[in-house]
């Protein structure tokens, strides 16, 4: 099992982020194979924790089109800033 973890600090959220986010999220568990999704905003940052059961489902995850579009926008509308890891799940 692998987990992918997003940090980001926050430009600007707004109700396109809101529709996004639940739209990748749903996406991710129901058509990639993401078996668990957490995330939590506090004051500017951001941070989600996804988890997967192999690194092939996060690559085919990672070039889907619509999340590719999402990712665009977060680069040009919504955040200052991010980091995404990839980690295995050890215990």
């Amino acid at each position: 099992m692998y987990a992918v973890i997003f940090r980001a600090e926050i430009k600007e959220l707004d109700s396109q982020y809101s529709a996004m986010a639940e739209r990748m999220r749903n996406l991710a568990i129901d058509e990639y194979g993401c078996t668990e999704f957490t995330a939590c905003t506090e004051g500017n940052y951001e941070i989600a924790i996804s988890y997967w059961p192999s690194q092939e489902h996060i690559k085919a995850w990672h070039s889907n089109p619509e999340h590719q579009e999402a990712q665009k926008l977060g680069k040009e509308k919504w955040y200052k800033s991010y980091q995404v890891q990839v980690t295995k799940v050890l215990r």
